[in-house]
């Protein structure tokens, strides 16, 4: 490719909308131009990256034995309305209709297809097991698209699904997934980590997710990790507690209602009764499905959303409005503002307590009622609790649960998850087949996903500098480029021309820099475009050589054309 004849703007500047680098870097560098918000135009060179991921995960998907199919983007209502995730998907889910007013979506995942297309083939225990994938654009209506193709709203994607007999089967598909999610990421240049996770919309009892660290602000979630290789998203994480005083008997000696003025934060109650945060018991109002649902948790600690949706048994969540606690205290008579609220004559609502309130005594809640708290209370002062679980927030420090070290913790981008489905859809599709004994039972599934995109965008957040991208040379766009530092000087075109003709010949993917511009502006091009190697003919080649820089190194090298040449074919090649 001539670089004169290539289809690519790059940018002086990062564009203002740009919040993470992989965003600033590609559009900067002429990689995605954005059509609309969360949907990107995806140019020559952005194409080339991304049909190489492609191509690593439809090797590594067919050598673990799964089979490429290509399922319908817009899906009827129908099929959704079988496995109950048409109304429970939520706003995400991108609804319209035919000319023929029948209602339809853009398919955000497949779970729906699949199980239809399986129960109509699939008959008999003797057709399993089988995986099949697809890789093709998706549509989510995200409320807020944000870090480019990190979370935008169409996106492209591998999806795969394995369907099983027994629960056996599930298990070791679910490990062949997961080696083979670990080859794709590695030929794809990314060091990850396989987290436990929350299963999200998706459903199911197991999931794992592949997390490329970062240190960038891109992370979308806390990972917390152990040296003993226990490792979880923030959704999922449970960890073992340092010790805290949690009976405050040496600080209340009966149980008793006193004023508590202007203490509307933990941190100001603390201090107004001198007394740690872990005797005081927190009372949040949560909207789950649009329902009210009332968290109880120490009060050194916090609630993480996923958790307690998950116990609530919901699909969507948030943290209250002031207005919304108003309008709740009215209905239940009470005057009480946050930090005053309490669990106190909260009849017919959920009340779900984390785990550390069992071993709670003696603490401080409040009662529903402005500048009042109750103190030295006990569990048997307070409506029976419906449910225990775990709904804490794992935090830095906190103890490993399998080892009892302390946790780390750091940001990861989400590149690949897998899931045991089970079957979350197939009994509720009736999608079954008949056992050895002829009694039909539904599919045992599971499912595995890798963002194409994401992948592509996690990349050039994990390999970068001020300069540009630094592809790793197995997804790299072109392996090289030549610059002829002056198009003028019949020597150096000879050799550039010359280099550039024995690299196509020997299947290397390069660019002729053959631009009539300044050398700076062509290596400021290169450097930000991130080819893995840079080879330039200037004036060392009275000499007889050639510049050739390593880009993921910096390392900048004297070559004779045939040295640069014989070394690019080398280390390219071999990978």
């Amino acid at each position: 490719m001539k670089m004169s004849k290539m289809f690519v703007q790059t940018l002086r500047e990062f564009p203002s909308d740009a919040e993470v680098i992989s965003h600033k870097m590609l559009a900067r560098a002429g990689y995605i131009k954005k059509l609309t918000s969360g949907v990107y135009n995806y140019m020559p060179l952005m194409w080339r990256v991304l049909k190489k991921i492609e191509n690593i995960i439809r090797e590594e998907m067919d050598r673990a034995g799964a089979q490429e199919l290509l399922m319908p983007f817009v899906q009827p209502k129908e099929l959704w309305e079988e496995s109950g995730r048409w109304e429970a998907y939520g706003k995400e889910l991108m609804r319209l209709k035919d000319r023929h007013d029948r209602v339809m979506c853009l398919g955000p995942t497949h779970e729906e297809i699949i199980t239809a297309l399986a129960r109509d083939v699939i008959k008999s225990y003797k057709q399993m097991p089988v995986n099949l994938y697809q890789i093709q654009s998706k549509f989510r209506d995200e409320v807020r698209p944000r870090y480019g193709l990190l979370r935008g709203r169409e996106f492209i994607m591998k999806d795969a699904y394995s369907f099983d007999k027994t629960q056996e089967g599930l298990d070791k598909e679910y490990e062949n997934m997961a080696q083979a999610y670990k080859r794709i990421f590695d030929r794809c240049g990314l060091e990850t980590k396989m987290v436990q996770s929350d299963s999200g919309a998706i459903g199911g009892s197991v999931s794992h997710e592949f997390m490329v660290i970062t240190d960038g602000d891109a992370g979308e979630n806390d990972v917390f990790y152990c040296e003993c290789d226990y490792s979880a998203n923030s959704n999922h994480a449970v960890s073992k507690l340092p010790k805290a005083k949690v009976d405050g008997a040496e600080y209340f000696s009966k149980t008793e209602i006193i004023d508590t003025p202007n203490t509307h934060s933990i941190d100001e109650l603390s201090e107004f009764l001198h007394i740690p945060s872990s005797i005081i018991l927190k009372s949040l109002v949560y909207i789950v499905d649009k329902k009210p649902v009332i968290a109880l948790i120490r009060a050194d600690k916090n609630v993480e959303e996923t958790k307690l949706m998950n116990a609530v048994g919901g699909i969507d969540i948030r943290i209250a409005s002031s207005a919304e606690i108003a309008e709740l205290m009215a209905e239940k008579g009470f005057d009480a503002v946050p930090g005053f609220i309490g669990p106190k004559g909260m009849t017919d609502i959920p009340i779900i307590a984390d785990e550390t309130v069992k071993d709670m005594k003696n603490f401080v809640v409040g009662i529903n009622q402005t500048d009042k708290h109750m103190v030295g209370a006990n569990l048997s002062d307070i409506p029976a609790i419906e449910n225990y679980a775990d709904i804490r927030l794992v935090e830095a420090g906190d103890f490993c649960p399998v080892c009892g070290k302390p946790l780390k913790v750091t940001k990861g981008i989400e590149v690949g998850n897998i899931f045991q489905l089970g079957t979350k859809y197939s009994k509720p599709m009736n999608a079954v087949y008949l056992d050895e004994n002829g009694k039909a039972q539904p599919y045992i599934m599971g499912c595995y996903g890798i963002g194409v995109t994401r992948t592509a965008a996690a990349a050039v957040e994990a390999h970068y500098d001020e300069h540009g991208i630094k592809w790793p040379i197995s997804i790299a766009p072109y392996h090289v480029v030549i610059v002829p530092v002056n198009i003028k000087d019949e020597l150096q075109m000879k050799v550039a021309q010359e280099m550039y003709d024995k690299l196509l010949a020997a299947g290397i993917e390069v660019v002729l820099d053959d631009r009539d511009e300044r050398a700076g502006v062509k290596f400021k091009d290169a450097d930000l475009i991130g080819f893995p190697f840079r080879v330039t003919a200037g004036k060392t080649l009275s000499e007889g050589f050639v510049e050739y820089k390593i880009r993921e190194t910096e390392e900048v090298l004297k070559l004779t054309p045939d040295e640069a040449v014989n070394d690019l074919i080398n280390k390219i090649l071999k990978k």
